[in-house]
């Protein structure tokens, strides 16, 4: 018995392109012999739909879309997840198609409600196990989540399943490839029957997903590994009841894993959402810098513009930079002095501001004045302005609406500052393309004489530890302290985090690549009088 995964990037609502997709694919796997194809989770509508599922007419053309694509298949089976309407509920389905007809439908049984899941808003949960016949094999459906939990597995397994296949639309974080590994482990281990599983690729607004298809034996031995962030169709032979050991591997670090991830992301949201390319500002910083190297690397060269817009305070260094790395990367660069629009400014404010000393508002002044020509470029242009401030900022309120916060995209949002060294040292080992002195400079948003971040902030390390604790592993301040980090430093982090939620929900979309991410997974009120850095014993 021959089965075959086919990684697919879908688009969301596109569901002619979608079946096509999934069409060309059984074609090249019924070529080699396959009897079965497995296709990711709601691989026919893209994944995930979100309110589209509430629409009656979008649920009619999948059901509509899916008997089309039945009747238009190679002699083998499909396994296709689809949303369902049926009895006044909807389901998370996927459909047997076979014979070229729907020949069975499994319903999810588990529905996520957590981190970026929100399925119980849109789905009922399935009743039972689905097994299917095929070729005197007995053959276990389960769709993402119920592989989480034993019980849909050895329902499935009580059923006569000899193997069990598992379509997923389980996005990208650094810690999920291996819980993916170790979950789907313990259920083959359970139910001592193989499971090829099988996950989508691409990116759909903040998600990544990396696809990373796997397929383990009885024992739960990893035998086949797909590529991440990379379509493909894959062979699963079996052979006496066991898939066949095929040799495959996943990016072994982490800065490999994120950079990838992001790459995928920009190039799918721009290319998805059809803009012809992407523009953003060059400060000479190691922000921007990442964000170019990580936008060329997507687009290529020949898409992506970058603009430096000096001011009086911007350093020779910063341009010369700035000027190198454009060099380095060969895109086109342009320089616009923003001195006269905020001379004029001033001008124009100078009776409003008369006997206060100048602060955070001129510095602001020069951020919107950025943000105003940059994004007066996209809109004449075309292109999407990518914003590059990173995570450690935008937790702290270290940024300027409307102004480094203008744009559409959000490529470093859920990046630490400290991972973006990180992942500047990943990029230049695979070839120089950020000049060390971005690297190597101490960081300053440069908009006032000699300032530096440190001037505001934490340093990065301590910011950062105490962000991944607080943030990523919802852990409480007294426990952060209680790990070493000093109560002050805790205590004035947390409550900027919570001050600063108003100046988040105005920001751009951005790729999420940890555990939690201030986008689908980080919803807290921008009015509250909870403080909780005033609360620190206990858990509290």
């Amino acid at each position: 018995m021959k089965f075959a995964i086919a990684q697919l990037n879908q688009l969301v609502g596109d569901l002619p392109g979608n079946a096509r997709r999934i069409r060309e694919a059984a074609e090249r796997a019924h070529a080699a012999g396959v009897r079965c194809l497995l296709t990711p989770e709601l691989s026919l509508c893209g994944y995930p739909p979100e309110d589209l599922v509430m629409r009656p007419a979008f649920l009619h053309a999948c059901r509509a879309e899916l008997d089309a694509l039945a009747r238009d298949l190679p002699p083998l089976a499909v396994v296709v997840g689809f949303p369902l309407a049926e009895g006044g509920f909807r389901y998370n389905a996927a459909a047997w198609l076979e014979h070229g007809a729907v020949t069975a439908i499994h319903r999810k049984q588990r529905l996520p409600n957590y981190t970026v899941f929100d399925e119980q808003r849109y789905f009922t949960p399935g009743p039972s196990a689905t097994v299917v016949a095929l070729d005197g094999i007995r053959v276990g459906i389960l769709i993402c989540e119920d592989v989480w939990f034993p019980e849909p597995a050895a329902q499935a397994r009580e059923a006569g399943a000899d193997v069990m296949v598992v379509l997923n639309g389980s996005p990208f974080h650094t810690m999920q490839q291996q819980a993916r590994r170790d979950v789907v482990a313990a259920r083959a281990r359970e139910t001592s029957a193989p499971i090829v599983y099988c996950n989508q690729v691409g990116g759909q607004d903040e998600l990544v997903f990396d696809g990373a298809s796997f397929v383990v034996d009885g024992g739960g031995a990893l035998t086949q590994q797909l590529p991440a962030f990379h379509e493909a169709l894959a062979i699963v032979e079996f052979a006496a009841g066991a898939p066949k050991a095929v040799r495959g591997e996943l990016p072994g670090s982490l800065e490999a894993n994120v950079y990838q991830a992001l790459c995928l992301g920009v190039r799918d949201y721009i290319g998805k959402n059809n803009f012809p390319g992407a523009l953003l500002g060059l400060s000479g910083g190691v922000d921007s810098a990442l964000t170019l190297a990580i936008a060329v690397d997507a687009l290529g060269a020949e898409r992506v513009r970058a603009l430096m817009l000096p001011s009086r305070y911007n350093a020779s260094i910063s341009l010369d930079d700035a000027r190198d790395m454009a060099r380095l990367v060969g895109v086109r660069y342009d320089e616009i002095a923003i001195e006269p629009m905020f001379q004029s400014m001033l001008g124009a404010l100078a009776g409003e501001f008369r006997g206060r000393p100048a602060d955070a508002t001129e510095e602001n002044l020069q951020a919107r004045i950025r943000g105003m020509i940059l994004m007066a470029l996209s809109n004449k242009f075309g292109s999407i302005l990518l914003t590059t401030g990173n995570k450690s900022e935008m937790a702290v309120g270290y940024a300027t609406l409307y102004g480094d916060m203008a744009g559409g995209f959000g490529v470093l949002k859920d990046i630490s500052k400290t991972l973006v060294y990180r992942l500047c040292a990943y990029r230049n080992a695979l070839g120089r393309v950020i000049p060390e002195r971005i690297i190597t400079r101490a960081p300053s948003a440069e908009l006032r004489e000699n300032q530096t971040d440190q001037d505001n902030l934490p340093p990065y390390d301590q910011l950062d530890a105490i962000l991944e604790a607080y943030v990523e592993r919802d852990q409480s301040p007294a426990d952060i302290i209680a790990a070493g980090i000093p109560e002050e430093a805790v205590k004035r982090v947390v409550r900027l985090i919570h001050f600063s939620e108003y100046k988040r929900r105005q920001s751009a979309v951005g790729i999420r690549i940890t555990p939690r991410g201030f986008g689908k997974d980080w919803r807290y009120p921008i009015t509250s009088r909870w403080r909780e850095w005033e609360h620190l014993g206990g858990d509290g």
